[in-house]
């Protein structure tokens, strides 16, 4: 009989808890289809969330491991167009002097101070801004795209294609509660055809891949 009870016990308990799971399960799916009903992506012009961005770049260091830096003083204008992604306008200001390579030996050598103003680096000094208009805005999917573009870099102008991600929005931004995007975007590309020409080949890499991430806040109109 204690057993017989047991049994009935466990059976219900199981019950309970598929109906449970199943109800769940529903209302997760309810929960993410509103979810994305309510996040639509709105046009119009965006500043960049300076607190939610960064700007890495990779080099090859004399074939071994890839040195890895950033940019931390930078700047997106995005305006976007919702229905049509491709009359979208983005540009970039950098400040190649804000490059940070976390050093271990600041003491020894200040290897920020090197690459930003050293003329066979950066040479912020005398060109103080690196800049990206671009010029051509190609989709490749729902959220994914191609946005071409003029790279100035050095005083020299040359065209480069990034590969761009939306990687989600909100109609109210959680904090905020103003519309925000978030944009995922990668390149890679030869710093010879700037000019830049330091170390190569053996010891530094031509190829240097770019990955930007950005979030953006809608403007107040």
């Amino acid at each position: 009989m204690k057993m017989l009870i047991l049994a009935s016990c466990a059976v219900l308990s199981l019950s309970g808890f598929a109906q449970a799971h199943e109800a769940t399960e529903k209302n997760s799916k309810h929960m993410s289809a509103a979810t994305q009903a309510l996040s639509p992506v709105l046009s119009g012009a965006y500043d960049l969330d300076k607190t939610h961005a960064s700007l890495t770049w990779k080099v090859q260091h004399m074939g071994l491991a890839y040195y890895t830096a950033r940019f931390t003083d930078f700047d997106i204008d995005l305006t976007f167009d919702a229905e049509h992604p491709q009359n979208s306008t983005v540009s970039a200001t950098i400040n190649p002097a804000s490059v940070r390579t976390d050093y271990p030996n600041p003491e020894k050598e200040d290897f920020d101070k090197v690459l930003a103003n050293d003329a066979r680096w950066f040479n912020a000094d005398a060109f103080p801004k690196i800049t990206f208009t671009a010029t051509g805005i190609e989709l490749s999917g729902d959220k994914t795209g191609h946005v071409t573009g003029d790279l100035n870099f050095l005083g020299v102008s040359k065209p480069v294609t990034l590969d761009v991600a939306l990687s989600g929005s909100h109609e109210k931004h959680p904090s905020s509660r103003i519309p925000a995007l978030g944009f995922s975007a990668t390149t890679t590309i030869k710093r010879s055809d700037w000019g830049l020409n330091t170390y190569l080949p053996a010891i530094v890499g031509d190829d240097v891949q770019i990955i930007i991430e950005a979030e953006f806040s809608k403007k107040k109109e």
